[in-house]
């Protein structure tokens, strides 16, 4: 909403919601000042309807029956996982609910991906950390440089990828000064998805070992990922690899050699800073990726494909540039 307020071609419609419908949106979100009077509403067909663009945030397995209720001219925007996975036995394993089926995947900057966002009324968008760690080694996948197999994730993430619902191990005492792994051996839904698009960019047969860190931070998510070299490389090709490859991108910036991504210098933006180079004595690429997980790993993302998807341009009311410090 706080994007979408910035937007020169969007109206707000309804704000829905289940346990807070009935409440005015300044007692959930007091920042949101141009909304903060209006009463969010149940989610209901009737209150949906005579929508051109509608944003689901729900928990995962909700999203399906809302959407059958629109019409297929209306665009669906899924910010839950629903629909991201293609495999309904990877669905099955890591949700363990029925598998809803697949829509087009909102990252814009996956090769070919434009195209079918452009010619869509549904779209998934796609997870935070997939989104990180997608883009952090994207260019080495399509330049041939790893091939996907034994890569390595640790990723670090502030408290408001958990949402706003009270948790004991989240509050100020517990996290403040605190670092601490979760989802740690391979169990994090995001697992999937981050081979999923692996394999889009051509990897045959991709794995991973994906650890998420939580830190005392809000938001943001620093990514960093290895993978062994399929041949001799030097930085120096990796490095033109990655300029290469984003050279074209609005929101992807590759940062000045020596220069690593800070999760303050994406913050509050649609951007992502990579850096990457290679550990020649472990023989192994490490690439770096920041983002804000509320905004290119959420919102933001979003917004961009929603931008492709009505025609307009892919850059209207999104920013590339943080808010540092």
């Amino acid at each position: 909403m706080r994007l979408l307020l910035a937007h020169p071609e969007v109206e707000i419609g309804a704000l829905t919601a289940k346990a807070s419908a009935g409440s005015v949106l300044a007692s959930h979100h007091p920042h949101l000042t141009p909304l903060a009077d209006r009463v969010v509403v149940e989610t209901t067909r009737e209150n949906l309807a005579g929508h051109d663009v509608v944003f689901l945030a729900l928990p995962h397995g909700a999203s399906a029956e809302v959407a059958a209720e629109l019409g297929e001219d209306v665009l669906v925007i899924d910010s839950g996982a629903d629909f991201r996975l293609a495999d309904p036995a990877a669905w099955q394993t890591f949700y363990g609910t029925p598998h809803a089926g697949c829509w087009p995947y909102g990252l814009p900057e996956l090769p070919g991906q434009r195209p079918l966002l452009a010619a869509t009324r549904r779209i998934a968008v796609p997870g935070c950390y997939p989104t990180a760690v997608t883009l952090a080694l994207q260019p080495a996948l399509l330049g041939g440089l790893v091939d996907g197999r034994d890569v390595v994730v640790v990723a670090a993430s502030g408290t408001s990828g958990a949402g706003k619902v009270p948790k004991s191990h989240l509050i100020a005492a517990e996290i403040i000064g605190s670092v601490s792994a979760y989802g740690v051996g391979g169990v994090h839904r995001h697992v999937p998805e981050m081979l999923q698009n692996f394999a889009l960019l051509g990897a045959a047969q991709p794995t991973v070992s994906f650890t998420p860190v939580l830190v005392p931070t809000s938001r943001g998510i620093l990514a960093t990922v290895t993978a062994p070299l399929r041949r001799p490389t030097g930085a120096d090709e990796v490095r033109s690899a990655y300029v290469d490859a984003y050279h074209d991108e609005p929101f992807v910036t590759v940062l000045p050699e020596g220069v690593w991504p800070l999760t303050q210098s994406v913050l509050g933006s649609n951007g992502v800073h990579v850096q990457a180079t290679i550990d020649a004595a472990a023989n192994r690429l490490v690439a770096v990726a920041a983002i804000d997980n509320l905004t290119k790993g959420t919102a933001g993302g979003a917004i961009q494909s929603m931008n492709i998807a009505l025609g307009l341009p892919e850059t209207l009311g999104l920013s590339a540039v943080g808010v540092a410090p």
